[in-house]
């Protein structure tokens, strides 16, 4: 009988220091007086920036899409250089854009779309597939593209490019 005594004293000072059951209703509103849990992020932090770090390191390095050759200086004794008379060069004028503009091959002006067929010609029948190409440096930078991109289709292997103020 005095465990059924205990029983009811401990209960009451339950009661007494507001840790028991709740008045309104069952025993499902048990309160510890401990604090809600909480993730504590700075591990995983820590993880994340060493697995960034990680793949960081190990990516793989982007090799160049384009190879060009980047001429030498010239040398001092040899101050007048004379261009081959074979030399192919496109110079692009500033008028027009797009397939209406103004091109001319050796100094012979041409359209976009007979450069691509007469350039096709002219470098099947040589060796040396270089061409030079001339353009103003305010010349829009699409149409100088369209221009690589007949040159390029019609044969040549390598292409050179000049601005035209370096003359």
């Amino acid at each position: 009988m005095s465990a059924l005594v205990l029983g009811n004293c401990i209960t009451q000072m339950a009661h007494a220091h507001g840790h028991g059951e709740s008045e309104g209703g069952g025993g499902s509103g048990r309160s510890l007086g401990l604090a809600p849990p909480n993730i504590n992020v700075t591990p995983l932090i820590d993880v994340l920036l060493v697995l960034l770090i990680i793949f960081m390191v190990i990516q793989p390095q982007k090799e160049a899409k384009f190879e060009s050759n980047i001429p030498q200086k010239p040398q001092e004794n040899n101050n007048t250089v004379v261009p081959p008379s074979d030399m192919l060069m496109v110079d692009v004028k500033l008028q027009g854009s797009g397939p209406d503009q103004t091109i001319e091959l050796n100094s012979r002006p041409m359209t976009l779309i007979e450069l691509g067929t007469t350039l096709k010609d002219l470098l099947e029948q040589r060796p040396d597939k270089t061409v030079f190409i001339k353009a103003p440096k305010d010349k829009q930078y699409g149409d100088i593209v369209e221009v690589i991109d007949v040159v390029k289709g019609a044969g040549a292997q390598p292409i050179g490019l000049q601005i035209d103020y370096l003359q």
